[in-house]
C-alpha cells in the first residue's frame, strides 16, 4: 500500500512507550523515520518514552542524545540515585539528582519552546487517573512520568502526585490521536517477560553505520560529563552513609537470610518485573491501535542495563527499519 501523505494531508503522531533501559530502542526508531523522511507532528511518550520523546521534540532530531547514551559511563550515573533513608518508605529514591541530570539533557525548557508538539503520560498516584502534560517544565512532566512506583517518590504537579506513565498507558497511541494525529507510528518495546538467564547469549554487535562514530565531544556532552562528575561528589557521602546503614542491616539479618533461596529476587527486581507484567497486558491491546506498530526485540534487556544502549539502538532502528518498509512513503 502507497501512503499519499499529501494527498491526505495526514498528521503523523509518534507514540514511544515505557520500557526503562529498553526505551533506548525509541532512538533507533527515530534515526529509521528520519532517513525515511518522515516528518513528525506530534509526540506522545510514556517514562521513557517521554524522555527521547522530548529530546527529539526540542530540535527534530535525536544525534545530541544517541551520543549522550553511548558515550555516558552508566555505572557511574548508578550513584546519582540520592537516595534519603529518612524518606525510604516514601520512594528509595527522592529523584532530585535525576531531576538535575535531566536538565542537562533536555535542558531547562517548556513545552512551548519544543519544535515539534509533545504530551508527557503520567499517573495520578491516589486516583489513578491518566494525567496529560502539555505545559509548563518539560524536565518536571519527564520526572514524574518516569517515577517507578516503590523506587521513586511520588511527584507533586499541581496538587497532584504523579508517577509513571507507563501504569496506565505503556504505549500512548491514544494520546497521540488526541492531539490531532491522524496516522500513528508506535513503537512497544515491553516484550514478554521471562526470566533474565533464560534467554540464550546475545551475540557482539559491531558499531552498526547509523551510530555516529564523532570522537569531538559536543557541548551537550561535555556538560552532561562535567555535571555527573559534580553530583557524584556531592552525593558520596551520602551513599557511604546508606553503603553502612546496609552493612549494619546485613549483619543483622543475616541468619535469616540463609534460609531464603538464593535466587529469590530482591525488593527492586521484584517490583519492577510485576510493573513489567502488568504493563505487558496492557501495552499489547494499546499497540493495536496504531497504524504502523514497532517492536523492537528486548526482551533480553533488563530494566536497569542502560549500559547496553548500543545494543539497544541497533534494535530499535532494525525494527523500524523492517516496519516502515511495508508502507512506501
Amino acid at each position: 500500500m502507497r501512503i499519499n501523505f499529501f494527498k491526505k494531508r495526514l498528521k503523523i503522531g509518534l507514540a514511544l512507550g515505557s520500557g526503562a533501559a529498553r526505551g533506548l530502542a525509541h532512538i533507533g526508531v527515530l534515526k529509521a523515520v528520519s532517513e525515511k523522511n518522515i516528518s513528525i507532528d506530534m509526540i506522545a511518550g510514556s517514562s521513557m518514552g517521554a524522555l527521547v520523546g522530548a529530546c527529539y521534540a526540542k530540535k527534530g532530531e535525536i544525534k545530541d542524545l544517541e551520543e549522550v547514551v553511548l558515550r555516558t559511563d552508566w555505572r557511574q550515573l548508578s550513584r546519582l540515585a540520592d537516595p534519603n533513608l529518612a524518606l525510604f518508605f516514601k520512594g528509595a529514591i527522592h529523584g532530585a539528582k535525576v531531576k538535575e541530570l535531566l536538565k542537562v539533557i533536555i535542558g531547562d525548557i517548556e513545552f512551548k519552546d519544543l519544535k515539534i508538539p509533545l504530551a508527557v503520560v503520567a499517573t495520578d498516584v491516589n486516583k489513578g487517573e491518566e494525567v496529560i502534560i502539555r505545559e509548563g517544565s518539560v524536565v518536571e512532566a519527564i520526572r514524574a512520568s518516569i517515577s517507578i512506583p516503590g523506587i521513586f517518590t511520588p511527584v507533586k504537579f499541581k496538587n497532584r502526585f504523579l508517577m509513571d506513565g507507563g501504569i496506565v498507558n505503556p504505549v500512548p497511541v491514544s494520546v497521540a490521536k488526541d492531539m490531532g494525529a491522524t496516522f500513528v507510528i508506535a513503537c512497544n518495546v515491553i516484550r514478554k517477560p521471562h526470566r533474565k538467564n533464560s534467554h540464550k547469549a546475545v551475540k557482539k554487535l559491531k558499531p552498526p553505520k547509523f551510530i555516529s562514530k564523532t570522537r569531538i565531544k559536543n557541548a551537550a556532552l561535555t556538560a552532561l560529563n562535567n555535571k555527573i562528575n559534580s553530583l557524584i561528589q556531592e552525593n558520596k557521602y551520602r551513599f557511604q552513609n546508606l553503603q553502612k546503614f546496609i552493612d549494619v542491616f546485613k549483619t543483622k539479618v543475616y541468619k535469616k537470610t540463609q534460609r531464603i533461596d538464593s535466587q529469590t529476587p530482591n525488593m527492586f527486581d521484584t517490583i519492577l518485573q510485576a510493573i513489567y507484567v502488568m504493563e505487558h497486558e496492557i501495552a499489547k491491546s494499546k499497540i493495536k491501535e496504531a497504524d504502523i506498530a514497532i517492536v523492537p526485540n528486548t526482551g533480553h534487556i533488563a530494566s536497569l542495563e542502560f549500559y547496553r544502549g548500543k545494543e539497544v539502538i541497533l534494535e530499535g532502528y532494525k525494527a523500524a527499519k523492517e516496519a516502515l518498509s511495508k508502507n512506501k512513503f
